[in-house]
């Protein structure tokens, strides 16, 4: 039995190449089952995100890299001279670990983002509803899935900020003891806020209010943490309610001032507010940061949190390679195993057809009247002699032609003791 990943990502090939190699998930089973029909593959599954697409293949014959890049080119619409530089073929080993390094994060644009694992979830649930997994993919993603629970639970591969929305949150978290009691006000609905969002919701922040000039797309980030949206121009009039505020808006000219953050101040009645302004240009004016009470951080402030994330990451993710080579090594021993399933049906078919057709003739020469005790001792004879002919034949030959390989092997298999053996 082999294995093979096969597919392209973030490192290899630039966006505009892997967005018109997505297979949306729509299309996945259709898109399954011509791969499996034009190819000749057992089992597939396919993984298609924003920064890789990777198809993984089970059977008795690996298909050819030929194959693979003529029906990935041709299911696209695309020429295989313009998709062959940029993809990648791993078989066996290196194809288990390239799954089980893509669903710990180590493959990712961030290292150790934990989003692809449940992706990588979602399209194993796509390919066993589509009937294109089997045996050797189900039990490749059940030791996946148990890999990256183990990288995340013996390392700290997602312990530190490596992003500058979660390095504001871990600020957050660092400044105040329970961000349950805490409200934050986030000023820009962008992508960075929305992040930000999420992280303090899953934070546990007591209360999210999101500014944007745009109401509309300030309900949308607001809406999943549940918190509520205003106005750009509502901001001051909710500014007090704020222990954290979080800046990142595209405005040319600072949203608050010095003057507005001593009023601020003084209607807080000095209770401390941390400031974290990641726009650029400001939106904070930097004197703001002279005021007692307010404590304000600039986007370059928080590089020296993630630098410190990235050396943190980067020192898990040595461990947690050695997680999957061991993990990488059970599977293998497994798919190896699977190879000699169909030899050991065999031989047992052929003992057992051996057992019976010897325990029918001593039957029947019981009921002929012989001595059952006879007739005992000549079954367990004469199948021994059965089950021992062919090895004992074969072992005579190898052992003529000086093939001490077979021998050996044949010591393994029948527990002979090398004195015994002499």
């Amino acid at each position: 039995m082999s294995l093979i990943a096969f597919g392209l990502n973030h490192r290899t090939a630039p966006v505009a190449i892997r967005e018109q190699v997505a297979f949306p998930p729509e299309r996945l089973d259709e898109a399954l089952a011509d791969l499996r029909a034009s190819v000749g593959v057992e089992e597939a599954a396919i993984l298609s995100t924003c920064n890789r697409t990777e198809i993984y293949c089970g059977g008795d014959r690996p298909p050819a890299t030929e194959e693979l890049v003529s029906w990935f080119s041709r299911y696209h619409d695309l020429e295989p001279a313009n998709v062959a530089p940029y993809v990648y073929v791993h078989p066996d080993r290196d194809a288990v670990r390239q799954v089980m390094r893509v669903a710990s994060g180590l493959d990712s644009l961030v290292l150790g983002e934990p989003q692809i694992l449940g992706q990588l979830k979602g399209a194993y649930e796509a390919a066993t509803a589509a009937g294109s997994v089997g045996g050797q993919l189900n039990r490749l993603f059940q030791q996946t899935f148990a890999a990256a629970k183990q990288v995340r639970t013996d390392t700290a591969i997602g312990a530190s900020a490596v992003s500058v929305a979660y390095a504001a949150v871990s600020l957050a978290r660092q400044f105040f003891d329970d961000l349950g009691h805490h409200t934050a006000l986030l000023l820009g609905a962008g992508e960075t806020n929305d992040l930000v969002a999420r992280h303090l919701h899953e934070a546990g922040i007591g209360r999210v209010i999101v500014a944007n000039r745009t109401v509309e797309r300030a309900r949308d980030v607001a809406h999943p943490v549940n918190g509520f949206a205003i106005g750009l121009d509502e901001v001051e009039a909710h500014l007090a309610e704020a222990d954290l505020v979080v800046s990142a808006t595209a405005s040319e000219e600072p949203l608050i001032t010095k003057a507005m953050a001593k009023r601020i101040v003084k209607k807080r009645r000095h209770r401390p507010v941390l400031m974290v302004d990641i726009a650029v240009p400001r939106d904070i004016d930097p004197a703001a940061g002279e005021l007692d009470d307010i404590y304000l951080y600039a986007v370059d402030d928080l590089q020296a949190i993630i630098k410190e994330g990235l050396r943190s990451r980067q020192a898990a993710a040595m461990q947690a390679e050695e997680i999957i080579d061991a993990r990488a090594d059970h599977y293998m021993a497994w798919l190896r195993a699977q190879d000699a399933v169909g030899t050991i049906r065999t031989f047992r078919e052929h003992t057992h057809q051996l057992q019976a057709e010897e325990f029918d003739r001593a039957r029947r020469q019981i009921a002929a009247g012989r001595d059952p005790e006879a007739v005992l001792a000549e079954f367990g004879r004469r199948l021994t002699n059965k089950f021992i002919h062919t090895p004992t034949v074969a072992m005579n030959q190898a052992a003529q032609r000086g093939d001490e390989e077979i021998v050996r092997a044949a010591r393994h298999l029948f527990d002979i003791p090398e004195d015994d053996a002499q």
